[in-house]
């Protein structure tokens, strides 16, 4: 009686265990299978408050995430370089603009891409191009405290 009530018991636990780990994965946001897509990499001045794991939207849907942010290897250009993975049935033309957005006033950022109208479509590994960098509140904010809006 009592090997029946500890293997009840341990199954129970074991179960409890495996359901901590899967809300653990859901709510973190982790990625734990995610093969799919194609990654393709933005050009920004500044990537201020990004983070790896960001949404990349377009449209406001979420079509992918920022997979790697890092300094460009050109210290001539001195520019941040975003890695985007995005859904594999996801097709940019080389026109198309990728710009760092806020979610709300002091949300998080994603970057949030609007389709361009060429007919040429980037590969994966390509860079987009047409990038526009998230607007430094702060600096706005101390601009025109200061007198330095005109």
């Amino acid at each position: 009686m009592s090997t029946v009530r500890e293997t009840a018991v341990g199954l129970f636990v074991l179960i409890g265990l495996l359901c901590v780990a899967y809300l653990t994965i859901k709510l973190g946001k982790m990625e734990v299978f995610s093969g799919t897509g194609y990654e393709l990499n933005a050009n920004f001045d500044s990537v201020s408050g990004l983070r790896v794991g960001a949404d990349v939207e377009m449209s406001g849907v979420p079509v992918g995430k920022v997979t790697g942010i890092s300094l460009d290897s050109d210290p001539l250009r001195n520019q941040a370089v975003v890695r985007l993975r995005l859904n594999k049935d996801m097709h940019l033309s080389d026109d198309s603009i990728a710009s760092i957005r806020t979610s709300g006033l002091i949300g998080d950022k994603f970057i949030s891409i609007s389709r361009g109208g060429s007919d040429h479509t980037l590969a994966p590994g390509d860079t987009i191009t047409e990038t526009e960098s998230s607007v430094d509140l702060g600096t706005l904010i101390s601009k025109y405290a200061f007198g330095g809006v005109k």
